[in-house]
């Protein structure tokens, strides 16, 4: 009895110890299941640490606006936002494309355009940032100063509102012409006041400018016209506009997402120190920063 007591005693010990065995291994088990299906651990961690990437879709135009919108990709890569460029044709479609919340923003024109822009489609687009001046000149391919231009010379100058009145405001403060008192960039031709020399004035679209060169003896224009020319206003021009001017090339949103987060790293990265001296080393005979 008593050696069946023991053996019995030893049975139960062994069962116990295989059983706490069991659960363990069990619970081992189940815990290295539960990481695989849960994803507790490395995976989880490095998918947490993943930004979600916010599509922001900009309209432009030429160099060297695309050029500062590619140049400003990565530093907005890293603040979670993939920044699309939308490269257009022409100077109405980015407004459009704005206007119809095709694009979030776009770059290529001076607020006064913006504005005309606005009066004519009642649309809220509003200026977010201005990145630089193009500096606007007078060149012609027959004389090489003002004071050989001769009585009668034709002048040829942008017909809309904005770049018409822009270059006749170049001249009144270049002394060619004189305006009536307080027009400035809103002059039309019916505002020249004084104009000794006689110059007969001519007005054509934007993108006829640059042809007009051959024909007129003196074109007023942008660089974004003169440059395929191998033009630039330090070098060839006759007459240039200041840099307090108005017409500072500007980032451009819609009221309705100007002060969204994506904007605003937009125009804190397109006024970096990093535009800045890009444009110095690289566009400083056409291209002024504008902040």
């Amino acid at each position: 009895m008593i050696k069946t007591g023991k053996w019995m005693m030893t049975l139960a010990l062994l069962m116990f110890v295989l059983s706490a065995c069991g659960n363990n291994g069990n619970a081992s088990n189940a815990s290295n299941t539960g990481t695989a299906e849960t994803g507790v651990g490395a995976p989880a961690a490095a998918e947490s640490e993943t930004k979600e990437m916010t599509t922001l879709k900009v309209a432009s135009l030429i160099p060297p606006m695309t050029d500062i919108l590619e140049l400003i990709k990565p530093q907005l890569k890293e603040e979670g936002i993939n920044l699309e460029v939308v490269v257009l044709s022409d100077n109405i479609q980015p407004n459009d494309a704005l206007a119809n919340k095709e694009v979030d923003a776009n770059f290529f024109q001076h607020v006064p355009w913006m504005e005309e822009y606005n009066k004519n489609k009642n649309a809220t687009l509003v200026p977010v940032q201005p990145v630089y001046h193009a500096v606007y000149g007078a060149y012609s391919k027959r004389y090489k100063s003002m004071e050989e231009l001769p009585d009668g010379a034709t002048i040829v100058i942008a017909n809309d509102a904005t770049n018409g009145g822009r270059s006749l405001d170049m001249l009144d403060k270049a002394g060619v012409i004189k305006l009536k008192e307080g027009v400035g960039i809103q002059a039309t031709l019916a505002d020249i006041v004084e104009n000794s020399h006689n110059y007969k004035f001519e007005e054509v679209d934007l993108l006829m400018l640059a042809r007009m060169l051959d024909d007129a003896d003196l074109v007023l224009m942008t660089p974004a016209y003169a440059s395929p020319l191998g033009l630039t206003p330090k070098k060839d021009a006759l007459l240039t506009e200041t840099v307090e001017s108005a017409f500072a090339i500007t980032l451009v949103a819609r009221q309705d997402n100007q002060d969204s987060e994506p904007i605003q790293k937009l125009a804190k990265a397109i006024s970096s120190p990093e535009v800045k001296k890009f444009l110095e080393d690289n566009y400083n005979e056409i291209a002024l920063p504008a902040f």
